[in-house]
C-alpha cells in the first residue's frame, strides 16, 4: 500500500472560457466506482443541453480503477487528458466531469487536449485537495481512572483518535503511522505504568 495520496475534500465546480466555449469542471470525492458513475450521471442530468459531458475518475489508493470518456469529442482529446491530469497530480478516489458548451470556434485536437486537461488542473488548484496518509489501526485498552488523561494526551500530541468506547475498561481506537508503533508502545507503557493494552489491527487511510 502506498504511504499517502491526494483527493478532493468536497464537491465543487470551476468554470473557464476558451474561444467562447464554456468549460465547467465539477469535482467530487468518490469512494467506489459506483459513486463515480452516479456522480457523472447526476452532472449530466444537471446539464442536459451541454455539447459534451466528458469525465474521468480514479478509484483506489493504487489507482486500480481508471476510466475516462470523451463523450463525443474526438478520440483521446477529452477524457484521457482529464485522467492524465488526475494521475499527474496524484489524485485518487475522485471523479471529474468537464461540461462543455460549444461557443462556435473549433479548438482542434491540441486545443481540446489543453482545454480539458487544463480545466481539471485549474479546478484542483481552485477547489483544493487534501492528503490522506496510511495508518495502522490500533486499539488502546485502559482503566477508567487513566482513560481521560490518556485520551487528552493522545489528542494533544496530534494523534488520530477514531473512537472511544466505555465498558468494563475504556477502549480508544487510534490511527498510527507504522514508523510510530514502537515509540507509541513505549510511550503508552510509561504513561500508564504498564497497565494499558495495545492491539494492532489492519490499515486504513486518513486525513493528515
Amino acid at each position: 500500500m502506498r504511504e499517502q495520496y491526494l483527493t478532493v475534500a468536497d464537491e465543487g465546480a470551476h468554470e473557464t472560457e476558451i474561444n467562447r466555449s464554456r468549460f465547467i469542471c465539477t469535482l467530487a470525492p468518490a469512494a467506489t466506482e459506483r459513486d463515480a458513475q452516479d456522480f457523472v450521471a447526476r452532472v449530466r442530468g444537471e446539464h442536459p443541453t451541454a455539447t459534451h459531458n466528458c469525465f474521468a475518475y480514479v478509484i483506489g489508493a493504487d489507482a486500480a480503477v481508471q476510466k475516462a470518456s470523451d463523450d463525443g469529442e474526438p478520440g483521446g482529446t477529452a477524457g484521457v487528458p482529464m485522467l492524465q491530469m488526475l494521475l499527474r497530480r496524484d489524485i485518487r478516489y475522485a471523479v471529474a466531469v468537464v461540461t462543455r458548451y460549444y461557443g462556435g470556434v473549433k479548438l482542434g485536437a491540441g486545443g481540446l487536449i489543453r482545454a480539458y486537461g487544463g480545466a481539471v488542473g485549474e479546478a484542483l488548484d481552485v477547489l483544493g485537495t487534501v492528503t490522506r496518509r496510511r495508518f495502522r489501526l490500533a486499539t488502546v485498552t485502559v482503566d477508567h481512572q487513566r482513560a481521560g488523561k490518556v485520551e487528552n494526551d493522545l489528542r494533544a500530541t496530534g494523534r488520530e483518535v477514531r473512537g472511544v468506547r466505555y465498558g468494563e475498561a475504556v477502549t480508544i481506537e487510534i490511527g498510527l503511522p507504522d514508523s510510530d508503533v514502537d515509540a507509541f508502545r513505549a510511550w503508552l507503557a510509561d504513561a500508564t505504568a504498564g497497565t494499558a493494552g495495545l492491539e494492532l489491527g489492519g490499515e486504513a487511510y486518513g486525513d493528515v
